[in-house]
């Protein structure tokens, strides 16, 4: 029986792989764009892929799902109402009212930073955060240490793609999880 279940797991997995389309040459030449509109449009697709993200997490009472704008919302919000649990937005800033509080990275070529609002009963909370793309990792590091200087408990992050070949994953460090449900 669990093999039976592993291999419909595979199955699912390669329908997800499937449903994302590789762009290549975009946004600049090199680079391969893993444009992920063909799985949002596919109901079934989206359902089983939040499924999958949310499995690693159900027994982790995660109290509330802290996402990345602007993709990670689409599956922060689906996570947050699988797992029964709050959802809080990470936002670009100048997009939130004040109160916030904010914590900044360093790009490529320059910075930027994620807010949160202050105000928003945040102290011990278990947050999961979520993003759609595991690249660089500068974001989701940041999201970390934004999460936790809420005063927010982070028991982990999601993220629905990796790319294997950037070093994203060291940025995260190796003391919580990481799920990545598709890696390229």
């Amino acid at each position: 029986m669990a093999s039976a279940d592993n291999d419909d797991a595979t199955e699912v997995v390669q329908r997800l792989f499937d449903l994302i389309r590789a762009v290549p040459d975009f946004p600049q030449p090199g680079i391969t764009f893993r444009d992920i509109t063909p799985l949002l449009a596919d109901a079934d697709g989206f359902a089983h892929c939040i499924d999958l993200l949310a499995e690693p997490w159900r027994a982790a009472n995660v109290q509330v799902v802290c996402a990345i704008e602007s993709r990670g919302f689409i599956f922060g919000a689906a996570l947050a109402d699988r797992l029964r649990c709050g959802f809080v937005p990470l936002r670009k800033p100048g997009k939130l009212p004040p109160p916030v509080v904010a914590a900044a990275y360093r790009l490529e070529y320059g910075s930027d930073a994620l807010e949160v609002r202050a105000d928003a009963p945040h102290d011990g909370r278990r947050a999961l955060i979520v993003d759609d793309v595991l690249a660089t990792g500068g974001t989701l590091a940041a999201a970390r240490s934004l999460v936790e200087k809420t005063g927010m408990h982070v028991v982990g992050a999601g993220v629905l793609i990796e790319l294997t070949t950037l070093p994203g994953r060291t940025h995260w460090g190796g003391d919580l999880p990481l799920h990545a449900l598709l890696r390229y």
